[in-house]
């Protein structure tokens, strides 16, 4: 064979040795960028109040069994497929917007859910708390993986915080904490400032079908709404039990004195004393009803609601009612 064939030879087999690493690399790339796409975690692992669970990436279809959860996954931008309801009322509550609540299944009471309703909706994240459904945990945890909190109430900025990460939904989240943080800041202003609104009283009084009336503490929801906007609490507040509430009959009704006091009632008026009390010499000798400064709302709303949406318009309305 002559020097210059097999010159020519090597040239060739070179070109063919180039072309198919070239061709090798190309494929390596593809089959990497195929590799990286699928490398994000199809679970993420959520700290709860039984222990660590390991919960979808991006959930579909999720369930919710209280108002708070309720709450959190509309707040979020996330509707769910399935929701409790509160026991006096078969519809969700209204202050969330009609559009995010009309395809969402009933699967039965607060507390009581219908497990199989639950599990016919194919959910792949259940949100609950141990209060409302602990002892139903296993079962659920069967159904789909469920992320509970402690409690609800007094814990609501807590827990909304579980219910971010369990959604995969914590950037959204921090815009929600500072949404919230700027009205609370406005309506503390619109009260006269700080000092002003500490140096005012406020009470709430909430009248429940076949229960004490409720003179609400500290430690729960609506009693944070009011720390976090400054104004005062009566001394009353300080002897609720557990910081909830200091419950009382109609006959010591004017032990919830205060310059205002914010009222609801859960159930029938006729049948919680609402009507009976407030039309009272008792109820009308408070300093807060003398003055005008009695305001009902909504139960369903300032007390059930448990969230950052209801925490919007319970403050839109409170800044409303207040300056009015």
């Amino acid at each position: 064979m002559t020097p210059l064939l097999r010159d020519r030879r090597a040239l060739v087999a070179g070109s063919l040795a180039v072309t198919a690493a070239l061709a090798l690399a190309g494929c390596g790339s593809s089959d990497q960028a195929a590799d990286s796409s699928d490398s994000p975690a199809k679970t993420r692992t959520v700290s709860t109040a039984n222990g660590d669970v390991d919960v979808p990436a991006s959930p579909k279809r999720v369930v919710v069994l209280d108002s708070g959860e309720l709450d959190s996954a509309i707040t979020l931008g996330v509707r769910p497929v399935g929701a409790t309801h509160s026991a006096s009322e078969d519809a969700f509550p209204s202050y969330l917007p009609a559009s995010e609540t009309k395809d969402i299944t009933p699967v039965g009471e607060i507390a009581n859910a219908n497990l199989e309703s639950v599990a016919a909706l194919k959910p792949d994240l259940i949100l609950t708390s141990k209060v409302r459904d602990g002892e139903r945990y296993d079962e659920l945890s069967k159904i789909a993986p469920t992320v509970m909190t402690e409690a609800t109430g007094s814990a609501w900025k807590e827990n909304f915080q579980v219910h971010a990460e369990a959604l995969g939904k914590q950037a959204e989240a921090k815009k929600v904490l500072a949404t919230y943080d700027t009205q609370v800041a406005k309506v503390t202003e619109a009260l006269g400032g700080k000092e002003k609104a500490a140096a005012t009283d406020v009470n709430f009084v909430r009248f429940v079908e076949g229960a004490e009336i409720r003179i609400y503490g500290k430690q729960n929801y609506i009693g944070s709404l009011l720390a976090d906007i400054g104004t005062g609490r009566p001394p009353i507040t300080g002897k609720a039990k557990d910081g909830f509430s200091y419950d009382v009959s109609p006959e010591k009704i004017d032990l919830a004195d205060a310059d205002v006091i914010f009222t609801s009632t859960y159930g029938d008026p006729a049948k919680a004393g609402t009507t009976k009390t407030m039309n009272s010499g008792l109820w009308k000798g408070l300093k807060a009803s003398k003055n005008d400064k009695v305001f009902k709302v909504d139960d369903r709303l300032w007390i059930s609601g448990i969230g950052y949406t209801a925490a919007g318009k319970i403050l839109e309305e409170f800044e409303t009612l207040m300056t009015k």
